[in-house]
């Protein structure tokens, strides 16, 4: 009765942790929620009438020229007339999906990775090449041997910041990465919902700035600076590739949301911008500050880590390795939610060992609490 790719579409693990995470008095560290004290008191009495009508599938062109602009400051080379608004920049990964995957196209992914994006290629029925992360950036020998062997369609990266590692590419490794793709004209769909977070004030240039001659599609997203019940996202792409991925968006939902459009635009216009943006780095740098000090305090003799120059994750290793996923069940029964890093590999047989905690969402006050919960759980399991 369906479709054969329905054969292979998985629920989302994260969405099923975050619904059982809502129970009262479970302290989750699983998702990759905003907090909520950091979003805006909008004022929608002055929503303009236009906006409750249907509006360009490209999005507005009002915002699309402030996105433009603001990624001509970063160093991105375009116009307008290659943005797309999109309905949460989740909406991007099925796009790109539709747009390049056959059944068993190989995608290159880094390894670990963002789940819904395997979720995502993996519906196409993708064959998902993992390369690991290594330092500050890609293992580039490997990164070229799976280039050659695999002839992939695309690589998506996220290079600031990444989800889950919390890794975020030097300028030397986004060089060395933008030469490889230009040398095989691999198409790059860069990922970078979290680039504004930035903790430490890290040199970040896009790798999509850095390219010659392969195509390219940049990816953004509103969710993590303003709310993420906006659902508004974005990309930007390269000039041959931008006029398909309009008529997949038309052929998806016709266009974003308006209000949220209009919200966003007001953000990017306002002169307040850069103020609001300091005020958000300062409220999460002290919540990664007091996370990195509960886990020195409760976890530095079960697990290693680096703490993030930005972003919402810590991604722990552990010393015992181990399966992290039947740990899961028993944890929630103790009060605490957590992402097993199994999930976020794209290999078959994925490494045990790691666990992926978010810190934006918990208050401090109960981050200690938390993490005594999760011992306990792995001392006892």
């Amino acid at each position: 009765m369906f479709a054969e790719r329905i054969q292979h579409l998985t629920s989302s693990i994260i969405r099923e942790i975050l619904a059982a995470a809502q129970q009262p008095g479970v302290i989750s560290f699983a998702g990759g929620l905003p907090a909520a004290g950091s979003f805006p008191e909008p004022d929608w009495s002055v929503l303009p009438t236009y906006v409750k009508q249907y509006g360009m599938s490209e999005g507005e062109p009002e915002l699309r020229e402030a996105i433009a602009a603001d990624a001509r400051a970063k160093g991105i080379r375009c116009d307008a007339n290659q943005v797309l608004v999109l309905s949460g920049s989740q909406q991007g990964l099925d796009l790109v999906s539709k747009l390049f995957i056959d059944p068993h196209s190989s995608v290159l992914v880094e390894s670990p990775t963002y789940l819904a994006a395997l979720q995502s290629f993996r519906l196409f029925q993708a064959d998902c090449q993992g390369v690991p992360l290594k330092g500050n950036g890609l293992d580039m020998a490997t990164f070229e041997s799976q280039v050659r062997d695999h002839k992939p369609r695309f690589a998506y990266l996220i290079p600031s910041f990444q989800n889950p590692s919390g890794t975020c590419y030097d300028v030397a490794a986004r060089r060395e990465t933008a030469a490889m793709l230009d040398q095989y004209g691999l198409p790059l769909l860069e990922d970078e919902p979290y680039c504004e977070l930035d903790y430490d004030t890290i040199e970040k240039p896009p790798i999509c700035s850095l390219l010659q001659r392969a195509p390219w599609i940049y990816q953004g997203s509103f969710s993590k600076i303003l709310m993420p019940g906006l659902r508004v996202g974005y990309l930007i792409a390269h000039p041959s590739l931008i006029a398909p991925l309009v008529r997949l968006k038309q052929a998806a939902d016709l266009h974003t949301n308006r209000p949220g459009q209009w919200l966003a635009l007001d953000y990017l216009r306002s002169a307040e911008k850069p103020q609001r943006l300091a005020r958000l780095q300062s409220f999460y740098r002290e919540r990664r500050d007091a996370f990195a000090a509960a886990l020195d305090e409760e976890f530095a003799d079960i697990a290693e880590w680096q703490v993030p120059s930005g972003g919402l994750f810590f991604w722990l290793k552990l010393k015992q390795v181990r399966d992290t996923r039947p740990l899961l069940k028993p944890a929630l029964e103790a009060g605490v939610a957590f992402m097993p890093g199994e999930a976020f590999f794209a290999e078959e047989n994925p490494p045990h060992g790691y666990i992926r905690l978010n810190f934006s969402h918990t208050e401090p006050e109960l981050m200690v609490e938390g993490l005594r919960r999760l011992r306990k759980v792995l001392e006892t399991q």
